[in-house]
């Protein structure tokens, strides 16, 4: 059975805050690293009242700090924010404090909107720039050479893997002509993702950093212990979209029993074409689902997230798809 692993925003929940959101963060990311799952991976979002991992590079330290041995990374590093220089030394500074434990994943979306863009002192333009700016980010990796004037500190020689994330079909295409792992936000953006993998297989030249495609899908999953429950927790993610979709973005909400109680028909409309790929209710749905989703991808690794305004649920949700993952991996076996 391919790898399993775990994406998380660091939620802030109705009644928390941004503290607990990140203790929550690592006492999911332990859980997950005593689960077996092959990485963990935080996102950058800014100017979003219910997300906390907007230093994505400072919560990885703080994640990869109280773990053992799962790999830790960005789902990632919104490349157009930074100066590739500044994202090589800070996970040159993380590669170097946790070895063989550190992933970049890339993106090419600001993860805000335009006047926090301007904030951050960049520009949606800056997305123009994408292609020179991941090519310059290898190079800053790259051993140093005699004469080179600057270089990153730490980071010059450090093999630190670089994924390319995406959402439509550019930086799938992006990621084949460099060679490097591909992952598909299809947990939010669904509409794409089958043919970006094949666009992805298919123009893929291998690099020095991998030699065959190697992708990576995300769906949503809400496991519990039955069908009811798991509908009930996936409550908090469709009211949660329905307020972005209206630009009122906030904490995210507890779960409900009835959603058509707190949502139009319209938002529900929305915001389940918007989570088309999710996993749903109790174990044996949930592995069915997983199952489904694997063979329809082909992919070689499955990322798993969901927003539970719950931990324990979270962590709940977690230990059944690890159990539905054994289960399918004795499967291949028989």
């Amino acid at each position: 059975m391919i790898p399993f692993s775990v994406l998380d925003l660091s939620p802030i929940v109705e009644g928390g805050d941004a503290r607990r959101a990140l203790d929550e963060t690592l006492s999911l990311a332990q859980a997950a690293d005593r689960l077996g799952y092959e990485r963990f991976w935080l996102a950058e979002h800014h100017n979003m009242p219910g997300i906390a991992s907007a230093a994505t590079a400072i919560v990885i330290g703080h994640v990869a700090a109280g773990t053992a041995r799962i790999r830790v990374g960005s789902g990632g590093v919104m490349l157009p924010n930074h100066a590739p220089l500044v994202v090589a030394e800070q996970f040159g500074t993380l590669e170097t404090l946790f070895p063989g434990r550190i992933d970049l994943g890339l993106g090419r979306a600001p993860g805000t909107d335009g006047a926090t863009a301007r904030a951050l002192r960049r520009y949606f333009d800056a997305a123009d720039q994408f292609p020179r700016d991941v090519a310059e980010l290898i190079h800053w990796f790259e051993p140093e050479t005699p004469g080179q004037a600057v270089r990153a500190v730490p980071g010059a020689g450090l093999r630190v893997p670089i994924w390319l994330l995406g959402s439509s079909l550019f930086s799938a295409q992006l990621a084949g002509q460099l060679g490097l792992p591909y992952a598909f936000a299809s947990h939010f953006a669904p509409e794409l993702l089958l043919e970006a993998l094949a666009l992805y297989r298919r123009s893929f030249e291998p690099s020095d950093r991998l030699d065959k495609p190697y992708a990576m899908a995300a769906i949503n999953v809400f496991a519990a212990d039955t069908d009811e429950e798991g509908v009930r927790l996936s409550t908090s993610m469709q009211q949660s979209f329905a307020r972005l979709t209206t630009g009122k973005p906030g904490k995210l909400p507890p779960p409900v029993d009835d959603i058509a109680s707190v949502l139009t028909p319209q938002q529900i409309a929305g915001a389940q074409s918007r989570l088309l790929y999710s996993a749903v209710g109790g174990p044996d749905t949930v592995r069915r689902k997983l199952a489904d989703f694997i063979a329809l991808t082909g992919v070689d690794e499955l990322m798993v997230t969901g927003m539970m305004h719950d931990n324990a649920a979270r962590i709940r949700s977690l230990e059944i798809v690890a159990d539905a993952r054994a289960a399918l991996d004795a499967a291949d076996a028989a």
